[in-house]
């Protein structure tokens, strides 16, 4: 039986797994945090393709009982009156869960099938003519057919074996949760200040926050909990409180908006898919694009009897489709955090036409920008 590692418990590399056990082989994952991740913010699937992927894996029922169910997003201003709204259709996807549901999803349709190694992460690999020789942070050795890297847009897989490129989105963002005690069923608010905006998404009695602003790259070694407070310590509306709640999350989440542009996706044995490999940035369908990245990865080392050609035939189908999802994502900052109020306000009034135009159909044109091959 032929082996692979695969680097990230996330969205990818437990749907890859998925995929190469039905296919025969004996999939490992490393994941470098000690128990699977929980929380995170909403992620969603739009688009037949995506729905397909999710249908064949037989999982669409449980992500559709777990789904957020998520309403408009109302705009406000600094006083709490709506100026606009942001339909459902144009965020929440066809289908809309939360980031720590689908990943448990995905554990508990692989637990059983894959071997999960918590707590640990790839050090160094080495290829030979009989697999990859790789060396683990605990100090462990093994040899692998093959590595695939899906440990997202940071990933140490593509630092090792591949050249890459990331382009920084021109915006950062802060997610966490903090009780729902601002009435919200199902519901959003969004308010804007120049280069900012604070979301509160109502979800039962719990509530997700995310803190999006303008900024430069910005590294992963500064206290970002101190940054996110000094970038909105001027704003009003709800803004204190959500500073004061950010300060006691246990989830708090920080990231730069990046886009991951590889020359490549493979080299050797070592291949990469999802956020690690192409990673689009908000906006970009990310999840659904990993889904399929791993669906059709698994399925062409089906097909194939040989991992290069296997993997010629991986890039060569998905990189158009990717290119698709880069482009979507790029100047989502200039709708989530408009630099001046000139913008912010262009942006409220684009948000009140949207009711009358086909959203739904709009948003789906990309999604549906690929066909999903019929694998064995």
């Amino acid at each position: 039986m032929k082996t692979v590692l695969i680097s990230g418990a996330g969205i990818a590399g437990p749907a890859l797994a998925f995929w190469l056990h039905r296919y025969g082989w004996q999939p490992t994952i490393v994941e470098r945090a000690p128990v699977l991740r929980v929380g995170g913010q909403a992620v969603d699937f739009r688009g037949t393709p995506q729905l397909q992927v999710l249908d064949r894996m037989g999982l669409l029922p449980a992500i559709r009982d777990a789904q957020t169910g998520m309403g408009a997003i109302a705009i406000v201003n600094e006083a709490g009156a709506k100026v606009s709204s942001l339909p459902t259709e144009a965020f929440s996807g066809d289908v809309e869960i939360l980031r720590g549901d689908l990943g448990r999803i995905l554990y508990e349709a692989t637990r059983d099938t894959t071997e999960y190694l918590f707590g640990d992460s790839i050090a160094a690999m080495e290829e030979t003519p009989q697999g990859v020789e790789v060396v683990f942070d605990s100090g462990a050795t093994r040899r692998f057919d093959l590595v695939a890297g899906a440990d997202g847009t940071r990933s140490r897989v593509r630092a090792l074996a591949l050249r890459s490129e990331l382009l920084h989105l021109g915006m950062s963002t802060a997610i966490f949760t903090t009780p729902n005690t601002f009435g919200l069923d199902r519901e959003g608010l969004m308010y804007s200040a120049p280069g900012r905006s604070a979301t509160i998404l109502g979800l039962g009695a719990d509530a997700k926050v995310m803190l999006d602003f303008a900024s430069p790259e910005i590294s992963q070694e500064v206290d970002h909990r101190a940054l996110v407070a000094h970038q909105f310590s001027c704003d009003r509306w709800k803004v204190p409180g959500l500073l004061e709640a950010m300060w006691r999350a246990d989830d708090f989440y920080f990231d730069t908006a990046t886009q991951v542009a590889a020359e490549h996706y493979s080299a050797g044995r070592i291949v990469l898919v999802g956020d690690a490999g192409y990673g689009p940035g908000p906006g970009g369908m990310g999840t659904g694009l990993a889904v399929i990245g791993a669906y059709t990865l698994a399925g062409e080392l089906a097909a194939h009897d040989h991992h290069t050609a296997a993997f010629e035939a991986y890039e060569r189908r998905l990189r158009p489709y990717v290119q698709i999802c880069h482009k979507q994502a790029k100047g989502g900052e200039k709708f989530l955090v408009p630099r001046k109020r000139s913008q912010i306000w262009m942006r409220n009034q684009t948000m009140r036409l949207m009711p009358y135009l086909p959203l739904k159909k709009m948003m789906a044109k990309g999604a549906n920008a690929i066909t999903l091959e019929s694998y064995g």
